[in-house]
């Protein structure tokens, strides 16, 4: 990276990270993002300034051939005209985890999916600590990965979650051990098919060698079946919740089991024994029991750090219970899959929030698994009429329209009676109205605290 002449495009915390570390190797940055210089803090800017950084805030650089590099943060479409323009003229263009990986000295494991990646990376990032490998975890949670990147040595492990819009740009990136959860419809706006969808996140395997793993979700046929049609050459670790297999991660008995390469049967722990409820998140645990084992840790502490894991914040997090109603926090459920998922482990006497950001989805389906659960539904965001829409097309006619967080937590309560489920689970990004899925969950855990 030294004396290299590099843009990085697109000043979120996946930006800044790309910077720090690029200053640090030497490299001659400039950065370019949308907004204006006075949508930035000043301290910032003067950052930049005394770094030397050239800015291109609310504009373009003209001469794109000037750069041997791009670096985009996540958020940042590679299709973006100028991007181009600087590709055409031989500029290398990555993402923050490309650059991550090249600075790094220590091995990837790296988990994607359309849902559960938080979850399932968070339990794998806890079982290698358990097992007292130098860990950091990473990527689409936590700190940046460049940031974390600079801190690793050669034994550390970088349990990292990767989303498709960082693995659209990944170049040299090859993670020891893989994971695909699932495959589902998501960023429809960004990626437009599902066929391209399920390519992007297939080059989670596009490096890996045949002496490496690739866990895969065997009951999902859209996930399993990227391996054989993009190419994977690394070991393909199936794991199952419906069926028992010959080889891989699966449930038996009330079990979950490992059978590995020569055949055998390797207890991990029960099903009741995890503290994480749901159908999707003993699927999450057969997943991380399988990066685990193959990425060589005992099956004895996969066991022990399983039994004791309780799950991540914004995932199903109960935050609250007054009167006999829980108020639980599911934030994270940005898409209808997600959403789908906690409104089966709630099970029943739900009354659920939802609404947001337009990522392009339809919402028939997250309708059909409300009878028999979903007693009220409040909305909020871009997405409320469309999802109103459905409802009503659907026969469900119990439905508010809420202006913010504040209004849904009021009617929710208001409408709520002894044991029933207040459930923010969107089944939309946050963007509209928060900076992040976090930032929404945190008002509504806050929202309902003020009751």
């Amino acid at each position: 990276m030294k004396d290299k002449n590099i843009l990085v495009i697109g000043m979120g915390r996946s930006g800044r990270a790309a910077v720090g570390a690029l200053l640090e190797k030497g490299a001659v940055v400039s950065i370019q993002d949308s907004k204006n210089a006075a949508d930035f803090e000043p301290e910032f800017l003067e950052e930049m300034k005394n770094a030397g950084v050239t800015c291109y805030l609310g504009c373009a650089p003209e001469d794109m051939s000037a750069f041997d590099m791009l670096v985009l943060s996540p958020g940042v479409p590679p299709r973006l005209g100028f991007i181009k323009d600087a590709k055409a003229s031989g500029a290398e263009v990555i993402g923050e985890l490309e650059l991550a990986y090249r600075l790094c000295k220590g091995s990837f494991v790296a988990i994607t999916g359309t849902n559960g990646k938080t979850t399932t990376t968070t339990l794998v990032g806890e079982i290698y600590k358990t097992a007292g490998r130098d860990t950091i975890v990473g990527g689409n949670i936590g700190n940046a990965i460049a940031v974390d990147a600079m801190n690793a040595n050669e034994d550390t492990w970088m349990i990292t979650e990767t989303s498709s819009f960082q693995l659209e740009t990944i170049r040299q990136f090859r993670p020891v051990v893989s994971a695909i959860l699932n495959l589902t419809p998501d960023h429809m706006d960004r990626h437009g098919t599902m066929e391209e969808y399920g390519r992007v996140k297939a080059r989670i395997f596009e490096n890996q060698s045949p002496d490496q793993y690739c866990v895969l979700n065997y009951d999902d046929p859209a996930c399993f079946e990227l391996a054989e049609r993009e190419g994977c050459k690394a070991k393909v670790v199936p794991f199952s919740r419906k069926q028992e297999l010959d080889f891989g991660a699966f449930a038996k008995g009330g079990r979950l089991v490992i059978r590995n390469e020569a055949g055998k049967e390797i207890d991990i722990c029960g099903e009741d024994e995890l503290l994480i409820p749901g159908t999707h998140n003993l699927e999450n645990a057969l997943a991380a029991a399988a990066v685990c084992y193959f990425g060589g840790i005992d099956p004895q502490v996969i066991g022990e750090a399983m039994k004791a894991f309780p799950g991540v914040a914004h995932r199903i997090e109960l935050v609250r219970e007054k009167d006999g109603v829980r108020f639980v926090n599911d934030s994270k459920g940005t898409n209808t899959d997600a959403a789908i998922k906690a409104i089966e482990a709630m099970k029943e006497n739900i009354i659920l929030i939802a609404g947001g950001y337009d990522k392009g989805a339809e919402y028939e389906e997250f309708i059909d698994v409300f009878p028999g659960r979903v007693k009220e539904l409040i909305l909020l965001g871009k997405t409320a009429p469309k999802i109103k829409a459905a409802a009503e097309a659907a026969g469900f006619t119990n439905i508010t329209m809420a202006a913010d967080m504040e209004a849904c937590v009021a009617a929710a309560w208001e409408k709520a009676q002894p044991g029933d489920v207040v459930l923010l689970s969107p089944a939309c990004a946050s963007w509209d109205m928060y900076d992040n899925f976090e930032q929404r969950g945190d008002h509504f855990r806050e929202c309902a605290q003020k009751l």
